[in-house]
């Protein structure tokens, strides 16, 4: 955890989009619109409305739904996360007139524990996850996420850290660029693009989005490059979750954010490609079963389901929304509440 950029109280310091512009020139407070905010608000609305009520805001972006949040409850205390120091400066002069009830602090979402004990909070009552990349890190051609621009291939989320996609590209084996293309990026032609990105680098480093995108588009058989849209996207998906680990905090974050939630408290996850879909499915599912012995008439004291599903399924955005903002179209929420406190605390 960094807390050399944070704000508290006014004290300041330095292909999926998580928030996009409209279409329609309408742009809101901030520049930029949060994927589905009416039913992130609709859903968190009944846990942080109580007086003192903490919300966890664990990928803090450009700040659009915590903005939304402290606006529609006066009295919700609010602590941002996030690694990417221009999110941090962005959310600081963003959240200004709220900055008495916010804490912002630059950090990864899987280190949500410690971040909760440095802010002396041991329970919550609300916790949201806006996964994925902002608008931004895709917009800003020197960050290299995007294969739309020639840039340097870079895909840091936290600038100051070494692992970059340039050395992912140039480095790891096949067998490494392999797993990654297929368990990140659910490239069907993971091997064929490993294999050609080393023959290539074997001539010359590979060090920009441009080539990379040229090299992956030449793996792919021309069949399969007649759908999909762009051939270099599950590659770069692939790069930049590697880069930043992002399921592996994922993997840590979320059954945290559920340990941390107060019964009537709640989580809500906005996820943007399968992978972080299907972790948050699984994480969900695991704390709303009940865990008695099978054929149980009744469920056994201590194994009754501690949370309940407030979606049914992933839900996607509306037809409007995705008009509007064409970078929401992949975004999935699924949301849950705490109905029964862990066992130990019974």
């Amino acid at each position: 955890m960094r807390v050399e950029n944070c704000a508290k109280g006014g004290t300041t310091g330095p292909e999926a989009g998580r928030e996009g512009r409209p279409r329609d020139g309408a742009t809101p407070p901030g520049g930029h619109v949060p994927v589905m905010l009416e039913r992130v608000l609709e859903l968190l609305a009944p846990a942080v409305d109580a007086p003192g009520a903490v919300l966890v805001d664990a990928n803090l972006g450009l700040g659009g739904h915590a903005e939304a949040l402290l606006r529609a409850h006066p009295s919700l205390r609010l602590i941002g996360i996030d690694r990417d120091p221009f999110a941090i400066e962005h959310s600081t002069a963003r959240l200004a007139p709220y900055a008495e009830r916010v804490t912002l602090v630059r950090a990864v979402s899987d280190e949500l524990t410690d971040v909760l004990r440095h802010a002396g909070v041991r329970r919550v009552q609300g916790v949201l996850f806006d996964l994925g990349v902002s608008s931004p890190q895709l917009d800003e051609a020197g960050r290299g996420f995007a294969y739309s621009y020639d840039a340097p291939l870079d895909m840091r989320m936290d600038t100051d850290q070494e692992l970059t996609a340039e050395y992912v590209v140039n480095n790891y084996t096949v067998a490494e660029l392999t797993r990654i293309l297929r368990d990140y990026g659910e490239e069907p032609s993971a091997p064929r693009v490993a294999r050609l990105i080393t023959k290539e680098r074997a001539k010359e480093a590979i060090t920009s989005t441009k080539r990379l995108a040229e090299i992956v588009r030449e793996a792919i058989p021309a069949a399969k490059r007649r759908t999909g849209g762009n051939p270099a996207k599950r590659t770069f998906q692939a790069l930049r979750i590697e880069v930043n680990a992002e399921l592996a905090a994922l993997d840590v974050a979320l059954p945290a954010a559920l340990d941390a939630l107060t019964v009537g408290g709640r989580v809500v996850v906005l996820s943007y490609h399968s992978l972080e879909d299907r972790l948050t499915k699984q994480a969900l599912t695991a704390r709303t079963k009940d865990t008695s012995p099978a054929g149980l008439p009744v469920p056994l004291p201590g194994h009754e389901p501690r949370f309940r599903l407030l979606t049914r399924g992933a839900e996607p955005p509306s037809e409007t929304e995705t008009a509007r903002n064409p970078r929401a179209a992949s975004a999935r929420l699924r949301a849950a509440e705490r109905i029964r406190e862990p066992v130990d605390e019974d």
